[in-house]
């Protein structure tokens, strides 16, 4: 995910301090990874020397001065761009979990018990997350099941591949 579109988002919606910014932001993305603060400000700035947002002055308190923020045309331009510019699904096709597959068939190792082994953890992460469902709010149940759907994906891979190793092994020699 792209954080500093997803902050650019955020200030979207009205102008913000950059504390309130990282709450907004571990509220809606940041349950498993939360954003640290020193990468909000980092981010703010490279936002605001890019010409995407402009800082609204500084607020005098107890403590240093707390800026409030406000996204500018043109950061409305990059954040509409980067919404409707369609994700390409997995760039890449190389998966450490295929490296692994290929390497342990050129070793002589036990490819088998390696998609065994990870089969069994991608099922315990998917009872883990079914869990986490059932108390979850609709963003949480949306996010989860993202997840799920992915590995439900990586299970058909471990299963067909499982299927093939000995025509993937033939090929290999």
């Amino acid at each position: 995910m792209n954080n500093t579109l997803t902050l650019l988002g955020l200030l979207s919606v009205e102008p913000s301090y950059g504390y309130d910014l990282k709450h907004s932001y571990d509220r809606y993305f940041g349950s498993q990874k939360p954003l640290a603060f020193g990468q909000v400000y980092a981010t703010l700035a490279r936002l605001i020397r890019d010409g995407l947002i402009a800082a609204l002055g500084e607020e005098a308190g107890g403590g240093p001065g707390r800026k409030r923020y406000e996204i500018l045309p043109a950061g409305r331009q990059s954040l509409e761009q980067w919404m409707f510019t369609p994700d390409i699904p997995s760039e890449s096709l190389q998966s450490n979990l295929f490296a692994k597959t290929v390497v342990a068939l050129l070793v002589d190792d036990d490819a088998e018990r390696l998609l065994d082994i990870q089969r069994a953890q991608h099922m315990a992460r998917m009872r883990e997350l079914t869990r986490a469902k059932q108390s979850a709010d609709i963003m949480r149940v949306l996010m989860l099941d993202h997840a799920l759907f992915h590995i439900e994906a990586d299970l058909r891979w471990i299963d067909i591949t499982s299927a093939r190793l000995t025509e993937l092994k033939e090929s290999l020699r």
